[in-house]
């Protein structure tokens, strides 16, 4: 059942919104936040509240890749692996993460800290290589230089 803040936040949108169904994937970012991932359970709930059928609801939550439908860890690391990040470099930043995690794409490090996904696009090809973790972008991760300060960046993430 979506908890009264979940409903208040999304009712809240609702008047920015022409139909209860076009505010789809806000009210999804909105439970995914407070709860992690969009599990079958939270899609349907969301679903009903919004006057949609689970079906049409998942369809708008399987289109975006940054509406979560499996459980993720407590930081998700997105990695660019565009043409210009992989020009720059980004071949060996994604080297040293699934490395250093120990973990591949699409997988979650055992103590449940970060899963590691890959990302078209960041939209930032003129500072690439390009990650982001969680909602912060770092930038012109050089790959001389990387793995210290990806060792850097990794640590301010508990």
């Amino acid at each position: 059942m979506l908890t009264f803040e979940e409903k208040k936040e999304i009712e809240a949108l609702l008047p920015n919104y022409p139909t209860r169904q076009a505010a789809g994937i806000d009210a999804l970012v909105i439970l995914q936040r407070h709860r992690g991932w969009i599990s079958d359970e939270t899609l349907g709930q969301a679903a009903e509240f919004l006057r949609m059928t689970p079906a049409e609801l998942d369809s708008v939550a399987t289109f975006y890749n940054l509406i979560f439908r499996k459980p993720v860890g407590r930081h998700v690391i997105l990695v660019c692996d565009s043409v210009s990040c992989w020009v720059m470099g980004g071949d060996t930043i994604l080297d040293y993460l699934k490395s250093h995690l120990g973990i591949g794409f699409g997988e979650t490090t055992p103590d449940g800290r970060f899963t590691l996904l890959p990302h078209v696009c960041l939209g930032a090809c003129d500072k690439a290589p390009v990650m982001m973790i969680d909602d912060d972008l770092h930038v012109e991760l050089d790959p001389e230089t990387s793995p210290d300060r990806i060792d850097q960046l990794l640590s301010l993430y508990p």
